[in-house]
């Protein structure tokens, strides 16, 4: 996970879809799925659920999970499936890391910006008006972050549903909102590879390489060398139980810290939520200004909050639980982001994706007569449907075509 330093997005980027320039783009996307990504195949099923939902000319929002850095391509095949280009919402970082033409040909696929640390009003604005005219579906990733966690979903954010149901309020036409689940799967053995990473991750905490532990092992042995220390930073001591208590406790160490110190109330929330409220706080905070030592405490508060969102990322049976390939190399991958310090996760061998639509929810209900607790009950029942019916897809998967037995 990259710690991306907090600043304000310098614009709004508008999304200027164009047929022309996606049918142009086509090669060049396939060939940076092949090369950069290794995704030599693709597979989508339930695709007519969203050609049936296109042909009743309703408005179409598609929610896949987000686990790895090629989801769009996916998406992007997706639609090359249906005949129709799809829009995108995407974090404005995407655009001020891009070059010139980079934004160009971003805002030609159809994708525009959010701030997501703020109450972006613009991209709010522009999801419900793509959602209530537009015949292209718009697609959102509620998760938010790419966790790199294939095979299970992280509590979704409730933007997606928001949106949908203010698109409803709207009046001017039906809306469906798509489940989508996406899964990266190898089909060739990446073990070679991961065996190299496994030795430069023991090595950089001064340990022999472990090379008589099998592969899932090493994962776990190696992991408390890390957390150990980090107890160490933030408890004083280390901690004794299962590394999945022990992660857990750590976060919430760390998130109810900065809680009390912002006078952020310790809601019966999720992670994911906690960290949104915290961080909100901390740049409020920030955006007032202050003196130096402000500055520097609040720098060392997005610095943990941060921590907070890597923790998160290691559910800790993640791998213990089903100790699939795609398992291991995720952990790994990971591992070697947040302690080698690498920019991106490796990809150790070519891969197969599998991209599965499913019956679309139909929303239909406005909570506009209610009041707003009523409004916000209706959002988060939405999305606690939606996180069901995108979980069902990912457990329905086909196997792995590379089994860590083979």
């Amino acid at each position: 996970m990259r710690n991306r330093p907090h600043q304000a997005p310098p614009q709004w980027w508008s999304p200027k879809l164009s047929r022309f320039w996606v049918s142009l783009c086509r090669p060049f996307r396939r060939m940076a799925q092949r090369c950069a990504h290794l995704v030599n195949e693709i597979q989508v099923h339930g695709v007519e659920h969203l050609r049936d939902a296109m042909q009743r000319e309703q408005g179409i929002l598609i929610t896949p999970n987000h686990p790895g850095s090629a989801d769009a391509y996916i998406m992007q095949h997706v639609a090359d499936q249906v005949g129709q280009p799809f829009y995108f919402m995407a974090a404005w970082q995407l655009f001020d890391e891009s070059k010139r033409l980079g934004r160009f040909v971003l805002r030609k696929h159809g994708v525009f910006s959010v701030d997501r640390e703020g109450t972006d009003i613009r991209a709010f604005k522009q999801a419900v008006q793509i959602l209530s005219d537009e015949p292209a579906p718009l697609v959102i990733f509620p998760e938010g972050e790419v966790y790199h966690v294939n095979d299970r979903l992280t509590p979704l954010r409730e933007g997606a549903a928001a949106i949908a149901l203010s698109a409803v309020r709207r009046g001017q036409r039906p809306l469906a909102i798509v489940p989508t689940a996406i899964k990266y799967q190898y089909l060739e053995d990446p073990r070679p590879e991961l065996l190299k990473v496994m030795d430069e991750l023991e090595t950089k905490i001064f340990w022999r390489p472990q090379r008589h532990l099998d592969l899932a092992e090493r994962i776990y042995r190696f992991a408390e060398g890390p957390l150990a220390l980090k107890e160490l930073e933030y408890l004083g001591s280390t901690s004794a139980g299962p590394l999945p208590d022990r992660v857990a406790a750590l976060r919430d160490a760390v998130l109810s810290q900065w809680e009390e110190h912002y006078g952020q109330p310790k809601a019966n929330a999720t992670a994911p939520e906690r960290i949104k409220a915290l961080r909100h706080q901390i740049i409020k905070r920030i955006d007032a200004g202050g003196d130096g030592s402000d500055t520097a405490q609040h720098s060392n508060a997005l610095d943990d909050v941060f921590f907070c969102v890597q923790l998160f990322s290691y559910p800790g049976d993640y791998v213990v639980q089903s100790p699939t390939i795609e398992r291991i190399a995720e952990t790994i991958d990971k591992f070697a982001e947040d302690v080698l310090g690498k920019s991106r996760t490796s990809v150790c061998a070519p891969r197969r994706v599998v991209a599965s639509l499913g019956d679309p929810i139909a929303v239909d209900h406005s909570p506009d007569a209610a009041g707003s607790s009523d409004r916000k009950a209706v959002v988060s029942n939405l999305t606690r449907q939606l996180e069901e019916r995108m979980q069902r897809l990912l457990d329905e998967m086909p196997p792995s075509p590379v089994s860590i037995a083979d």
